[in-house]
């Protein structure tokens, strides 16, 4: 499978007041991950766009197995496990240091045709083309 890895350190600007990462950032985290890897396969959302599509998310499930706290350095692993119908991603944050699992998580995105606003029920080739280019480079 296609993946990335994103190194992130929590900042201070992230936690609560017991300095631990709020719940909701970690969709950020996941973010700077994910546009890493768009970036890998060469198709970013500017380059989506351009293609004639947005692919909004439309399915995000974050599991939190242990807190991340400020200035901790922690690697944001992203994998393409699906794209035929549907662009699924996952997602694994662990301690940079140790390799503690931290986070697990995925998104869904789909096609939408720029166009008209219609979802698309097959990702496009401009899509599967390039992962399965990227796929056969291994």
């Amino acid at each position: 499978m296609i993946e990335t890895s994103a190194s992130i350190t929590v900042p201070f600007y992230d936690v609560d007041s017991m300095e631990i990462a709020w719940h909701g950032n970690y969709a950020k985290y996941l973010e700077i991950a994910r546009c890493e890897l768009l970036d890998k396969i060469g198709y970013n959302y500017l380059q989506m766009r351009e293609s004639g599509y947005i692919w909004p998310i439309i399915d995000m499930r974050i599991r939190y197995i242990k807190s991340t706290r400020f200035g901790q350095k922690v690697c944001v692993n992203a994998k393409i496990t699906e794209w035929e119908n549907r662009l699924k991603i996952d997602y694994l944050i662990t301690d940079k240091e140790t390799g503690e699992r931290l986070t697990k998580a995925h998104t869904i995105q789909v096609a939408v045709t720029l166009s008209t606003g219609e979802m698309c029920f097959v990702s496009p080739t401009v899509l599967t083309d390039k992962l399965s280019h990227l796929e056969e480079k291994g």
